[in-house]
C-alpha cells in the first residue's frame, strides 16, 4: 500500500505544470558614471513620473506601484511629466536616446494599450526595451545618476501575480 502511495505521489509531481518564472533584463544604456538606484515595489505600476531639463536631459524618474510612490531616482528638476495607467494598462516598452559620455537625453514610455509619454530630447543614440515574454510587464527600473540627471538606466520585466497586488496605502 505504501508503495502505491508513493508511485501516485510521483505520477502526480511528473503532471504538475511547472512554475515558469517569466522574467527578463534589458541591458543598461548610459555612460554608467554615478551613484547606482533601482525602483521597485510590489504589484502593478500604476503610474510614471519624469524630470528633464528644458531642451535637454532627464533628472529624475520615479514610479507608482499600486497606490505608493517609489523612490525617485534622480532629482527634482526641470519640467515633471506624469502619466497615470488605466486599470489593467502596464508598460510594454520604454524607448529613448541617450549620449553615451553623459545623460539619458529622452524616454519613452509605451503601455500595452498604446499610449505613451514622450519626455526630453530625441538627440545622440537610440535603445529600445521590451521583455522577452509575451506575459511580461515593466517590473524595475535600475541605472545611474550623478546628482545632476540619469547617466544609465536598464529595465527589468516580469509577470505582475494578482497576490501581489495587495497594497493599499497612500504616500
Amino acid at each position: 500500500m505504501f508503495s502505491l502511495l508513493i508511485f501516485a505521489v510521483l505520477c502526480a509531481s511528473c503532471l504538475a505544470k511547472p512554475a515558469l518564472v517569466h522574467y527578463s533584463y534589458s541591458n543598461a544604456v548610459g555612460s554608467g558614471i554615478g551613484s547606482a538606484f533601482s525602483i521597485s515595489g510590489k504589484g502593478r505600476i500604476t503610474s510614471v513620473r519624469i524630470w528633464e531639463v528644458p531642451n535637454s536631459y532627464i533628472t529624475g524618474i520615479q514610479l507608482r506601484y499600486e497606490n505608493i510612490w517609489a523612490s525617485r531616482a534622480g532629482r527634482y528638476y526641470g519640467t515633471i511629466h506624469e502619466l497615470n495607467l488605466f486599470d489593467g494598462e502596464f508598460i510594454a516598452q520604454i524607448s529613448g536616446k541617450y549620449y553615451s559620455s553623459n545623460y539619458i537625453y529622452q524616454l519613452i514610455f509605451v503601455t500595452s494599450r498604446g499610449r505613451s509619454l514622450i519626455v526630453g530630447q530625441p538627440i545622440q543614440t537610440s535603445f529600445n526595451f521590451y521583455p522577452i515574454h509575451v506575459d511580461a510587464e515593466l517590473r524595475m527600473l535600475s541605472g545611474r545618476t550623478n546628482g545632476a540627471g540619469i547617466t544609465a538606466l536598464a529595465a527589468h520585466w516580469g509577470a505582475v501575480y494578482m497576490h501581489e497586488c495587495n497594497s493599499t496605502t497612500n504616500n
